[in-house]
């Protein structure tokens, strides 16, 4: 459990998540790279989040726009893995053609 805020990350809460198939998982991420890459600052956290997409028959990612004026470091996946991005506005046109080409299902809420 990370003391500063209460997430549990590591090998062993990968190995716990890895033991569950899901049919939804809701993620988020600190930044979303024009290329699509999803992006989050902690390593263990990220791998976290990789065994959850990976246990999930569907992925939803949260973001709001100011993702896409952000960076991080660690890769967690493409935005074309998900299954529906759901945000308040889509500023990027090279994420809305990502959406479009891997039949990600884009919401915006404010659009």
């Amino acid at each position: 459990v990370r003391s500063s805020d209460g997430a549990i990350v590591g090998e062993a809460a990968v190995d716990f998540v890895r033991q569950f198939k899901v049919d939804y998982a809701v993620i988020g991420v600190s930044a979303i790279d024009p290329d699509g890459s999803l992006l989050d600052y902690d390593f263990r956290e990220v791998k976290v989040v990789q065994a959850i997409m990976a246990s999930a028959r569907h992925v939803i990612l949260a973001a709001d726009s100011s993702k896409f004026e952000r960076n991080a470091p660690v890769r967690i996946a493409s935005i074309a893995d998900v299954t529906t991005f759901v945000t308040d506005r889509c500023t990027s046109d090279a994420i809305r053609l990502i959406c479009a080409g891997a039949n990600v299902s884009l919401i915006e809420a404010c659009a």
